[in-house]
């Protein structure tokens, strides 16, 4: 429905564009005396002369938009445009003497303008022809700039999108080489607890596969995912890590894109767990009909950090660059490291 609709409006503009211009000689003339029969005549004989020529005007100025700017002028120079036209003009011309003599046949119309009612109607229609080339040349390089930017834009969003679908693709991965390694440990210091786990994984990955296909998902459930993977790590680390989770929905069924706001609690449990004493995570999610919401504040080590993988910081640079693909004006991003806690807090803007 939307490429009719993109096709229809040039045909909208086409004809009210020629309604108008076939319009022009009954605005632009004056009404003629109506007791004055050769008067009367004059002036509808004359009308009926400039609608036909205004319907002749309607090949020329196609041939001219159509295909003397397109394949002529771009293409091959204006030289060649210009010759091209100086043909076209004279054969216009010649078709005008044509209607003249087919309409204006009564001897009395002729008679009464002289033989100077030809030249000044000539020199109308040299600009009358001027005007047409004029707004063709207009019509033509504006609809081409706007053709041009709208495959420019198109382009553009198809980027946009496979780089998106790019970005949503890595974080399954990074995700499930996070929680594999959490099951491995997990099997090592307390095995009974593998099944609780697989069976927690099992529903995340539930989400992931069949939730998160949208472009966007309702903020509820995204919710619901990060409280199964708080859970998943609380089954993990027992009392080990005091672990917070504050949520507030607005009534309005707000959306946000899918798993965009697991890497900071994900980097959170990475970084904020080990060579940290009393570990504490807590995590914030407000929603309101304005804006929402979202804080994940740790402890970190004080002691030096291990040597990083290849892999370490992917989740936060895939989520950073998402924000400003899918929220350039939306978001505020504040990362802080205060003391022994390290803060991030996200914003986004309901629109």
């Amino acid at each position: 429905m939307p490429n009719k609709n993109i096709r229809f409006k040039p045909i909208l503009l086409h004809v009210i564009f020629w309604t108008c211009f076939l319009a022009l000689p009954y605005w632009m003339r004056p009404s003629p005396n109506t007791t004055d029969p050769q008067a009367l005549q004059r002036y509808n004989s004359w009308t009926l002369f400039f609608v036909a020529f205004a319907f002749t005007n309607m090949p020329f100025f196609y041939l001219n938009t159509e295909i003397l700017i397109p394949k002529i002028l771009k293409k091959r120079g204006i030289i060649l445009y210009l010759i091209l036209l100086s043909i076209a003009i004279p054969g216009m011309i010649w078709v005008y003497y044509q209607l003249q003599e087919l309409i204006i046949i009564s001897d009395h119309v002729k008679g009464s303008r002289g033989g100077g009612f030809r030249r000044g109607p000539f020199m109308g229609t040299i600009f009358q022809l001027l005007f047409i080339i004029a707004i063709g040349v207009s019509y033509r390089f504006l609809s081409d700039n706007l053709k041009e930017k709208e495959i420019q834009k198109e382009e553009e969003n198809e980027r946009l999108k496979s780089e998106l679908s790019f970005l949503r693709s890595q974080i399954s991965p990074h995700f499930m080489f996070n929680v594999l390694n959490s099951i491995v440990s997990l099997s090592r210091r307390k095995p009974e607890m593998v099944e609780s786990v697989v069976i927690k994984l099992s529903e995340l990955m539930r989400y992931m596969i069949y939730e998160t296909t949208d472009a966007k998902v309702a903020i509820s459930k995204e919710m619901i995912y990060l409280e199964n993977y708080i859970e998943l790590q609380k089954i993990r680390f027992g009392n080990d890590i005091e672990i917070t989770f504050n949520h507030r929905l607005s009534d309005t069924p707000n959306s946000i894109e899918p798993m965009l706001l697991i890497p900071f609690v994900e980097n959170a449990f990475k970084h904020g767990v080990g060579m940290v004493l009393n570990p504490i995570i807590e995590i914030t999610l407000l929603d309101d009909r304005e804006k929402l919401y979202f804080g994940v504040r740790n402890k970190v080590s004080s002691q030096v950090s291990e040597k990083k993988d290849d892999s370490s910081g992917i989740g936060l640079a895939n989520v950073k660059r998402r924000l400003e693909l899918l929220y350039p004006d939306q978001h505020q991003l504040k990362i802080t490291e205060e003391g022994e806690y390290y803060q991030i807090e996200l914003e986004i803007h309901h629109t």
